[in-house]
């Protein structure tokens, strides 16, 4: 294998090395959103939450405050805020939390919401039971709609020496637009 190399000249070389270089380069920017998303989910980087799927086991004494914080990408335009504030939770306690969002506009959107919470070393320990930001939302013209989060703080926060001294918590979402499904713009069309 290395006989083919050995016979280029100069410029063939380094033609060849930026190529296989252009080549390496276009890889790892293509992995690079799938690997950095994987990394957060499991570290909890930039207070990336965690999905669970059900309570946690274990109820501490201790209280923590859950603030809630909604926010919409100028080009949706949905109004969009959360139905409570805070909530005061014990740690491991099954929290549910209400959103609501309206569209104002005289056609039907989508759009997706993208989440973290702060301060970020307490992502790895904010755990999502079920979330309507797992999955896409389509608002027909003047529709308003509730959605619920379902949530606990694990109780190995009280453990983390980077995330034991956190007593309260900001849960934010962005919602962003997204392409209509063609169920959703046949559904437009018909009514």
């Amino acid at each position: 294998m290395i006989g083919w190399w050995r016979r280029l000249d100069g410029s063939g070389r380094t033609a060849t090395g930026a190529v296989v270089m252009v080549c390496c380069m276009f890889s790892l920017g293509w992995a690079a959103i799938p690997l950095y998303d994987w990394f957060c989910r499991v570290t909890g980087f930039g207070g990336t939450t965690q999905v669970g799927s059900g309570p946690s086991d274990v109820i501490l004494d201790r209280t923590i405050t859950v603030r809630f914080d909604a926010n919409v990408d100028r080009a949706l335009g949905w109004e969009f805020e959360p139905v409570e504030r805070t909530m005061t939770l014990r740690i491991g306690e099954t929290g549910l939390a209400y959103y609501e969002v309206f569209n104002p506009s005289d056609q039907p959107l989508a759009g997706t919401a993208s989440y973290n919470v702060t301060p970020y070393a307490a992502g790895v320990h904010f755990i999502k039971i079920a979330c309507f930001c797992f999955e896409l939302q389509v608002l027909q013209p003047g529709e308003r709609m509730l959605m619920p989060v379902s949530f606990h703080v694990d109780p190995s926060l009280v453990d983390d020496p980077e995330a034991s001294h956190i007593h309260t918590i900001t849960l934010s979402y962005t919602f962003h637009p997204s392409d209509l499904p063609a169920s959703a713009q046949t559904a437009a069309v018909t009514n």
